[in-house]
């Protein structure tokens, strides 16, 4: 297949972008510079400017931009930037999508904080009304904004993606450190739940919805059986072979990173209803699969 995707610079956008090509599918990376490759697109999202040609000859069209997340201070001013680069790439693709002579299928980035910031032990599955919080009206713009291609008749997928672990990158980077020197421990309480997935199933789920003609709608991409900070800290722990003794009370965490502390404090019991019902064969079914597959033997062996 054909696929264009945005973010391909990023964590997840690289390695989708490998695991296509080895794949044997074609991808036109959009780029906000000038192009350096024959398979890469300028494009200007913030001024609604894509090259329509690429679009109109895509399959599929992958939607993975917007400022990062994990970034400290949320001052007004970003988080305004974490809802316009959003909405902004998102908007420009869908208009784009709408536009071609046979609309490509959209897979959007989402996140898994549509249900809010804290749901307590509340399951969360792809019909649960959203809740408070300012990640919940991010990516309820953030959905919104697919809405062109939607009214087009194009078949979209949203990514309610939750944290994504690998070796090569990402949150598990930043969480292992401690752990690493010694210091890890849980966070708050420990009782949170705290959903993740393997970049495999992630990998997997993209290109699983990607194929799936019957697929449309939100689908949540987490490891099927929901863990805590306490199950997550344990499982580092003992893959990494350190002590886990050091927890860090929710007071400091909120003290010192205000509004972004509720990503690690929290509370988010989410389950991938739709894919199990529509048979995803998930690699990665639980934390301890999740935290083994990101901690393989060779990255171990560098800690």
């Amino acid at each position: 297949m054909r696929f264009c995707v945005s973010g391909a610079s990023g964590f997840l956008g690289t390695a989708l972008k490998s695991r296509l090509r080895a794949d044997g599918h074609s991808v036109v990376t959009l780029v906000r510079r000038d192009p350096a490759a024959p398979d890469e697109s300028r494009w200007d999202p913030d001024a609604g400017d894509v090259d329509q040609a690429v679009i109109d000859d895509s399959d599929i069209v992958v939607s993975l931009s917007g400022a990062p997340i994990a970034h400290w201070p949320w001052t007004s001013s970003y988080r305004r930037e974490l809802v316009d680069s959003r909405v902004s790439t998102t908007t420009t693709l869908a208009e784009a999508i709408a536009r071609a002579p046979r609309p490509p299928v959209m897979l959007s980035g989402s996140g898994i904080n549509a249900y809010g910031d804290d749901r307590g032990d509340t399951l969360l599955v792809e019909g649960t009304p959203r809740g408070p919080g300012f990640l919940a009206d991010v990516v309820e713009a953030w959905e919104a904004s697919a809405a062109p291609a939607v009214a087009a008749g194009a078949r979209v997928c949203y990514l309610r993606t939750a944290p994504v672990l690998d070796g090569s990158g990402g949150l598990l980077k930043v969480i292992a450190l401690p752990f690493r020197l010694g210091v890890g421990g849980r966070l708050g309480s420990g009782q949170q739940y705290f959903p993740v997935i393997s970049l495999r199933d992630w990998l997997g789920v993209v290109t699983f919805l990607a194929e799936d003609a019957d697929a449309s709608g939100p689908y949540n991409l987490v490891a099927p059986e929901p863990s805590t900070n306490a199950e997550l800290t344990h499982a580092l722990a003992g893959a990494l072979h350190r002590p886990a003794l050091v927890p860090v009370p929710s007071f400091a965490m909120r003290a010192a990173l205000g509004g972004l502390s509720a990503l690690a404090l929290g509370s988010l019991r989410a389950a991938p209803r739709r894919l199990e019902e529509e048979g995803y064969p998930f690699a990665d079914r639980d934390i301890r699969e999740v935290v083994a597959t990101a901690l393989s033997p060779s990255e171990e062996s560098t800690g």
